[in-house]
């Protein structure tokens, strides 16, 4: 898709006040720091726009982004820092869930992991959870450029082996030199045009 326009529409805390919009959505899940921010960057061409929040863990709207008044990039917290209280925490699962499981706009989502190391135990648990609820899904392993080319296959294996994976897409990603986004972009559009 070529990105001439964007907005972050609105930063919610509740469904009321979710956009009242058809378009079809496609939620950004990941630990703090993983890369999410950057990966919108890339996505929608702009260098910023996307901010990554000073203290992980720190964002705790779901943050939809009108791409092109075409689609929306919803940008779900950050899991897995230790930083936020135990009650915080119950209180945006809260609301990350209700969102995942009930939004009808919702046409995919995209689960971001650093492609250096093996998924967490967070990592793990979100992936089990989006498959019990069947919402399509790809797994984007970033940070790639950090990685040796010979060491590649070790990451895939690495991600597919921990997090269980059977038949989820799964491409490798990096902010720094752009490589994989057209094909995160390619999983996006046929999305978009999914009428389940």
């Amino acid at each position: 898709m070529e990105v001439h326009h964007v907005n972050l529409t609105i930063s919610a805390v509740a469904e009321e006040q979710y956009p009242k919009t058809d378009y079809p959505e496609i939620a950004l899940v990941g630990r703090s720091n993983v890369g999410k921010s950057s990966l919108t960057n890339v996505l929608i061409n702009r260098k910023n726009f996307a901010h990554t929040s000073s203290q992980p863990g720190k964002t705790q709207t779901l943050n939809f982004y009108n791409v092109e008044d075409q689609l929306f990039f919803v940008d779900v917290p950050g899991y897995g820092y230790a930083k936020v209280s135990k009650k915080q925490r119950e209180k945006f699962g809260k609301m990350i869930e209700t969102y995942l499981t009930t939004r009808p706009q919702l046409k995919g989502v995209i689960e971001l992991v650093d492609a250096r190391h093996a998924p967490s135990d967070d990592d793990v648990a979100m992936y089990q959870w989006l498959k019990y609820y069947q919402v399509p899904l790809l797994v984007v392993g970033t940070k790639i450029d950090k990685v040796k080319p010979s060491a590649r296959t070790k990451s895939i294996s690495q991600i597919t082996k921990t997090l269980g994976m059977t038949d989820t897409p799964l491409q490798l990603f990096s902010a720094e030199t752009k490589f994989g986004k057209d094909e995160v972009w390619q999983w996006i559009e046929a999305r978009m045009h999914d009428q389940k």
